[in-house]
């Protein structure tokens, strides 16, 4: 069983940056890759990165790529997602995930889940 609390959301003008954090409970945490979803208003939670278990190998979404950035600190049982250059269209509900294989796209392949934190970007 795997816990997860993001923390670090807000509000934020179009071109500012944010740093969302993820703690994780659980001594397994460093057996689990991690990912970023968000999900705007009326609309499907959608990928943003995720990260493996390593923290060595990343994967993007093509609308993030080049100003998010995610890692992950296995000694403090956290992840993090660095975001710059925030666009009015990046207002969501981000949500991390674990995945016990290699770190989908996929949301249905996470087997858990935060709450999520909320990210408004004004224009």
């Amino acid at each position: 069983q795997v816990q997860l609390v993001e923390s670090g959301g807000g509000l934020v003008q179009a071109g500012g940056s944010l740093r969302l954090s993820c703690a994780a409970s659980g001594r397994t945490f460093s057996s689990y890759a991690m990912g970023w979803f968000r999900q705007a208003p009326g609309k499907e939670r959608e990928f943003v990165a995720a990260i493996s278990r390593s923290g060595s190998s990343t994967y993007y979404a093509d609308s993030v790529k080049g100003r998010f950035t995610i890692s992950r600190d296995n000694a403090k049982n956290t992840i993090y997602l660095q975001m710059n250059s925030l666009k009015p269209e990046d207002t969501a509900v981000y949500y991390c995930a674990a995945d016990h294989r290699y770190g989908s796209r996929r949301a249905d392949e996470y087997d858990y889940w935060g709450q999520g934190t909320q990210v408004t970007v004004s224009s």
